[in-house]
């Protein structure tokens, strides 16, 4: 199997059978790429995280293109987005051809229901992952608690909080950390 189907296939299962979005794929990429091919450091991935997260548009294909980009890249980078995004698209592309006669049955709505506490837990598992990765301990972890209850009960735009941490970061790095 060549380089660039290697890579195209590896993002094509992660995004066909993983459930909720990026945040539950984020394991999955990790295991296959950081643990299973060694394509890229856990320490860089972290980095590509953080970054993808900061970009417009759909995270897990942010991630997917910066991985592919990184390892082959444009050709790696139009592999990896089109792997991942690709079974996505095809799954809502046939719900949406038979919507009005899926949703008519019953199983369906209660397997979308039983569905639901499985992604929020595939959510929570790498948000701790992340959290350890990224060395947030009792001492800082004021600070994504603090940002997330601005951003949800005060409605403060994130990109607020994007750039108060990045300069809080630089302040910190530029003058506390070396004294």
């Amino acid at each position: 199997m060549s380089s660039y189907s290697l890579l195209f296939t590896t993002f094509f299962k992660i995004g066909a059978f993983t459930l909720g979005g990026g945040y539950a794929m984020l394991p999955i990429i990790e295991a296959d790429v950081v643990d299973k091919y060694h394509w890229i450091k856990k320490e860089e991935f972290i980095d590509y995280v953080a970054v993808a997260q900061s970009c417009p548009g759909v995270f897990a294909i942010n991630l997917a293109t910066f991985v592919g980009y990184k390892l082959k890249g444009k050709k790696g980078a139009l592999c990896t987005t089109l792997g991942s995004a690709l079974p996505s698209f095809l799954i809502i592309l046939a719900i949406a051809m038979f919507l009005h006669h899926i949703m008519e049955w019953h199983w369906v709505e209660a397997m979308f229901r039983g569905i639901r506490p499985a992604v929020v837990a595939l959510i929570a598992a790498p948000t701790f992952t992340l959290a350890k990765s990224a060395h947030i301990t009792l001492s800082n972890c004021w600070i994504p608690i603090a940002s997330a209850l601005l951003i949800w009960g005060l409605h403060v735009n994130p990109i607020w909080i994007i750039i108060a941490t990045g300069l809080g970061g630089y302040v910190y790095g530029k003058y506390l950390i070396n004294e």
